[in-house]
């Protein structure tokens, strides 16, 4: 049969996980003649071949292609014979269109991890050993094709052993850009006491130095793949104190890092799912449920109050030669001050020197800062609270084509962006909350990097409604075709391209507080939305924040403004934990506030509810992170009981002064919490009655709580939620993009 020379283009996550090696050796199984290369789409192949020879190619393609890779799609097409002496990678091109995925960043292999506990290795105890399958990819790259010059690795020349290695075909590190080596690669340092010390050929002296004062109860600042890690020993009352009051962090739970499953299995209760999530590649923290005997293997203060711990093993070669030897559980809690971005330099890390005693430092510059992702398993669905490390970028096919490039900046917490472009949405590692100028300028940097790396211009700039926003004002004073998209809308939009439904849909957006159509803060919304937009058919009650933002932080307000409203001025004469929680005084400087509605916005926020409802039950009067009310309120569930309250709904209103009434009636606060998320089961069954011919949505941040999204699958067996992508704003971006559907 007649030979032709065959173009042949494949997209997806190609590149950055052997996969010009994994060709050129395929190619040179069926005798081939032609090349391999980057391209700004994805990989590239010439070939001279038969088409039966061709089909078997691309058959052998899709069905051994490298474990890390992703395959989107393949395309091949006849060109203009030419001639080829053999067959080889050709550099990189980089013009064209970019559409490439970039690879995340991912845990050691098997094989590189066997090389760096061989003392005969010349690897052996390396922090940075790396090869085709494995290690940094996405934090180190500054721009597209990913090739070794466009990362922070081209500082580092190679030596002619790992030269080599790099460029012989049958080997595991052949075109692996992060390659190095003791002689040739990044290299570790330590501070302490002042003093700078560096080592150029071993570095075990150096990791030794940080597990001495790990176990002398140091808190050690280490840097890692995306940024720095705090760390200290998590069986250390006094070293997690101490981390504590420096960090200025009193109750939010920490994340700790075992040596392996095993020790994790000791800690808590862990499903196969779970386990097999906390050893992939991608090495997220997972949320589990604690083992009763925990309290005596590791110190309460790592997560008080909680029978859930965040768990993670070593992911990183430095990771494993710290913990090989360390033998104990580490407290791993994300470098930064509260609210502000992952330090990811020296000069960023400065900003915590009240914090550290020491630091593990390296010289590999980290390009793109990349927090830990952070993932629960409910009923045996994996949902991701924080899409990062391992798992982002992430690139999600929209069922519709886009007519112009989209940028869009998500919302003002748990920040993250996208860029759309034809079938195609880019979505950011998390990016975090916008409450400070040092976030809004990581969020222009992130901004830039995508713009960058995709040499991407939009054509629109979508934000959220809200004006206070930062993202919104960013979007605004630095583009001209901006457009705005309602929050809860969004929410609901990024579950349905993430389950590819097809609209009209009923969605449920429970979350903390997000900007409506009718200028207040929602947050318990019922919404059909279709291509024509969305309908606002049932709500919360809205009430009053009292003090505004100040009531986000403390429960009591929330509660003690919803009594005002059900009771008036008498909620003051009240016997209960509510009114117990203030002076004389501060009732009647709170009741003028809420009867003249000064600095007291309205909402009909699940989010706040939930928090009225852990001060109502003296479960917590005052939070001091995100969550904090909703957690402790898990902690009370009790699955045997079965009732709910009553709830009245009058004009597309959900009243909520009988299920207030009804609780502060209750002597058993057990009773009460686990009525109430019953009652917000009843309620959403009772919105779904009309609307059974539509898929069922929910999106939002309310629907992190294990207990209250575990009761709807269950009565819910169809329901959708947001899974892969996070349920809180950190998906705000996509469904921002998913408006565009409405248009197409």
């Amino acid at each position: 049969m007649k030979q032709y020379t065959y173009k042949i283009n494949i997209n997806g996550v190609v590149q950055g996980v052997g996969f010009r090696p994994f060709i050129y050796t395929l190619a040179s199984k069926f005798d081939f003649k032609g090349s391999v290369s980057n391209g700004s789409s994805g990989v590239e192949i010439y070939i001279n071949a038969t088409y039966d020879q061709l089909k078997q190619f691309l058959s052998e393609i899709n069905n051994n292609k490298p474990s890390l890779s992703q395959i989107d799609n393949i395309t091949y097409n006849k060109v203009d014979n030419q001639l080829f002496d053999d067959f080889s990678i050709k550099k990189s091109d980089d013009s064209g269109e970019k559409t490439v995925k970039i690879p995340p960043d991912l845990y050691v292999c098997k094989e590189c991890q066997a090389e760096l506990f061989d003392p005969d290795n010349r690897r052996f105890n390396y922090p940075f050993i790396t090869c085709t399958q494995c290690g940094v990819r996405y934090t180190i790259i500054k721009k597209l094709p990913y090739d070794r010059e466009f990362t922070s690795m081209s500082s580092f020349k190679m030596c002619e052993t790992c030269e080599a290695e790099y460029n012989d075909p049958t080997n595991r590190r052949y075109h692996a850009q992060p390659i190095g080596c003791f002689d040739c690669g990044p290299k570790l340092s330590w501070f302490e006491n002042n003093i700078w010390h560096k080592n150029d050929k071993e570095h075990v002296n150096l990791i030794d130095y940080a597990i001495n004062a790990i176990k002398s109860g140091k808190i050690v600042a280490i840097k890692g793949v995306g940024g720095y890690h705090l760390v200290c020993d998590a069986t250390n009352d006094s070293a997690v104190k101490t981390l504590r009051v420096r960090k200025n962090r009193p109750s939010k739970p920490f994340a700790i890092m075992t040596n392996d499953i095993d020790i994790a299995k000791n800690l808590a209760n862990i499903s196969p799912l779970e386990e097999s999530l906390l050893t992939s590649p991608q090495r997220p923290i997972v949320l589990l449920k604690t083992l009763p005997e925990i309290s005596k293997k590791i110190s309460s203060l790592v997560a008080p109050k909680l029978n859930t711990i965040g768990i993670f093993l070593p992911y990183t070669p430095l990771h494993l030669l710290i913990m090989n030897k360390l033998n104990r559980p580490l407290v791993a809690t994300s470098a930064n001050i509260s609210d502000e971005p992952l330090c990811t330099n020296l000069e960023s890390l400065k900003k915590l020197e009240n914090v550290y005693d020491a630091i593990l430092d390296h010289d590999r510059e980290i390009v793109n800062g990349c927090d830990d992702s952070v993932v629960m398993v409910v009923k045996d669905k994996t949902v991701m609270l924080r899409r990062a490390r391992g798992y982002a970028p992430i690139s999600i096919k929209l069922p519709f084509a886009l007519k112009k490039n989209i940028l869009a900046f998500g919302a003002n917490q748990k920040n993250t962006i996208a860029i759309g472009f034809g079938n195609d949405v880019v979505l950011s590692p998390h990016i975090g909350d916008l409450g400070n100028i040092e976030s809004v300028n990581y969020l222009a940097s992130n901004v830039k990097t995508f713009n960058e790396l995709y040499d991407f211009k939009p054509d629109i700039v979508l934000h959220d409604f809200h004006p206070q926003y930062e993202s919104t004002k960013f979007a605004q004073e630095n583009y001209n075709n901006t457009q705005g998209v309602w929050h809860h809308h969004a929410h609901i939009l990024s579950v349905v391209i993430e389950h590819k439904l097809k609209l009209p849909v009923l969605g449920v957006a429970f979350d903390g507080t997000g900007y409506g159509e009718d200028n207040t803060l929602w947050g318990g919304e019922f919404l059909v939305c279709n291509k024509n937009g969305f309908e606002r058919v049932l709500s919360f009650e809205p009430f009053l924040l009292l003090g505004g933002e100040k009531a986000i932080k403390e429960p009591r307000r929330v509660a003690l403004s919803i009594l005002f409203d059900i009771y008036g001025k008498k909620a003051m004469d009240l016997n209960n934990d509510v009114i117990l929680a203030f002076t004389k005084n501060e009732l009647e400087s709170f009741y003028t506030m809420h009867e003249k509605k000064i600095n007291s916005p309205q909402t009909s926020s699940m989010g706040r509810l939930f928090d009225a409802i852990a001060s109502i039950t003296n479960v917590c009067q005052f939070i001091t992170f995100e969550g904090e009310s909703g957690m402790q309120l898990e902690e009370l569930f009790d699955e045997n009981i079965k009732e709910y309250y009553e709830f009245d709904i009058v004009d597309k209103k959900i009243k909520i002064d009988k299920i207030i009434k009804s609780i502060l009636k209750e002597k058993d606060k057990k009773v009460a919490v686990s009525k109430f998320f019953r009652t917000i089961v009843e309620i959403i069954k009772f919105a779904q009655r009309d609307y059974k011919d539509m898929p069922l949505v929910v999106s939002g941040g309310v629907f992190q709580n294990r207990v209250l999204l575990s009761l709807l699958i269950e009565e819910f067996p169809n329901i959708y939620f947001a899974q892969q992508i996070p349920p809180n704003d950190g998906g705000i971006a996509l469904g921002q993009i998913a408006i565009m559907m409405e248009s197409n």
